[in-house]
């Protein structure tokens, strides 16, 4: 369920970005700032529940593996980005958003990417939670030291 339920955060902060945007660019952007600013809020309750169940996936991955080791960075990635728009919500007061706002919506997004990659890497590749276990077992055998290329 965890790989359906990001569509909501990831839905919601990225038309969050776009309204922020567009409120730059209209004469009365109000309203556009306050959509922003509900997305968000959205989004983070909706990063709430999809990382309840990422968790459940997070915890039945076998420690010391290639797959919990990406899932360790995948969600410390998804909580400090939750965290970002935590604080960018609370930091909103003014009918207008502000260039810096926008910079942490810009640079919230591009950890998101990163991290959205290292997700489909484990449900894709690993199969974490999503294929037989035997699919699993490359994610599952035992991570040897980190090399170059994967940094």
């Amino acid at each position: 369920m965890h790989p359906a339920a990001v569509a909501i955060p990831i839905g919601c902060w990225t038309a969050s970005l776009v309204f922020d945007l567009a409120s730059r660019f209209v004469t009365d952007g109000a309203f556009l700032a306050r959509g922003s600013r509900w997305l968000i809020a959205l989004g983070v309750l909706g990063a709430l529940a999809a990382a309840t169940l990422g968790f459940l996936d997070y915890i039945a991955t076998p420690p010391r593996t290639r797959a919990f080791r990406t899932a360790t960075t995948h969600m410390s990635l998804n909580l400090a980005v939750t965290t970002s728009y935590a604080v960018n919500y609370a930091l909103r007061h003014d009918a207008r958003v502000g260039w810096g706002l926008i910079a942490l919506s810009i640079i919230s997004l591009a950890v998101l990417g990163v991290s959205g990659y290292l997700g489909g890497k484990l449900a894709y590749r690993y199969g974490v939670r999503v294929a037989d276990e035997a699919t699993q077992l490359e994610g599952y055998e035992d991570a040897p030291a980190i090399t170059k290329e994967e940094i």
